[in-house]
């Protein structure tokens, strides 16, 4: 038996800023040195009129921050990014309704307002449509296409067969040419179609035995949904790019791509892009794409 060694090296930064000077990005070298500007301006025309030891206590308590600040991390985040995303979330307003316009139009009062709360503010969505040709339309940011993926049996494979596999995923990603988004997500299932299809096929089944079967998988299905949570998993390559046209082109390429790969793929259609962002906008609401 051959016993190939199945392994891919995946760096882990790929995205990490280049080092400028000592180890330090150029945005943080941007803060220090600004940083350091301060405090010696400050200590300029503050030293005559301050008591020496407070300025240098505060100095200290600025430095210390400032570099506390630029080289500290928090949610897989620089700390001046955290803080700056803090701040505006903050000052975001928290009620958001549905409204391409005015959130509250003259001649229609906002509902439950009392004491101070403030109105609220229109809920912008990144995608503005669905064209008829299956894109979402980003506005300023182009135009996205979702192929839908079905997942691909790798453990029961052979070593070649699995070699043959992890060759043909790298060639795609290789191939990358476009912004390109793996999106895995697991929602309820929704078995009522299924039941209801088995207990109709069921009525028309001339054998009473077999008639007899589907309607206890139906029951044994409903009894499954009631007694447990039924979970189905979806998986979508998002792409996209500023022109509609190359879009479509390599949702189709990627779509050929990985059904090399074993899966079964299909670039979606609008009706099936409004489940998706249904999905995106309530993840428990039950249901998926056919």
């Amino acid at each position: 038996m051959n016993d190939q060694h199945l392994g891919a090296h995946i760096p882990a930064d790929i995205d990490t800023p280049d080092k400028v000077l000592y180890g330090l990005t150029f945005r943080q070298l941007a803060i220090l040195a600004s940083t350091a500007a301060g405090l010696w301006l400050g200590w300029r025309h503050l030293a005559v009129q301050v008591p020496t030891p407070l300025l240098a206590a505060v100095g200290t308590i600025i430095a210390a921050a400032s570099i506390t600040i630029t080289v500290g991390r928090r949610d897989g985040l620089s700390l001046d990014r955290w803080l700056l995303a803090a701040l505006a979330h903050a000052r975001a307003r928290k009620r958001l309704a549905p409204s391409t316009g005015d959130p509250h139009p003259a001649g229609m009062p906002l509902v439950n307002t009392v004491g101070g709360h403030e109105p609220p503010s229109a809920l912008r969505l990144p995608a503005t449509a669905i064209g008829a040709d299956g894109l979402l339309d980003l506005g300023p940011h182009g135009y996205a296409a979702i192929v839908a993926v079905s997942t691909v049996n790798f453990t029961l494979r052979t070593t070649q067969e699995q070699a043959a596999l992890l060759d043909g995923f790298g060639r795609w990603l290789n191939a990358l040419a476009c912004p390109t988004q793996l999106l895995l997500t697991a929602r309820p299932q929704d078995v009522t179609t299924r039941t209801t299809a088995l207990h109709t096929t069921a009525t028309e089944l001339p054998d009473p035995a077999l008639a007899a079967m589907a309607h206890q998988h139906a029951d044994f299905l409903t009894d499954l949904a009631t007694s447990t949570e039924p979970m189905t998993r979806q998986i979508l390559v998002i792409v996209r790019d500023p022109n509609p046209a190359r879009a479509r082109h390599h949702a189709e390429d990627t779509a050929a791509a990985l059904a090399r790969c074993g899966a079964v793929c299909r670039v979606l259609e609008p009706a099936h892009l409004a489940g998706v962002l249904a999905h995106a906008v309530d993840p428990f609401r039950p249901g998926g794409l056919p």
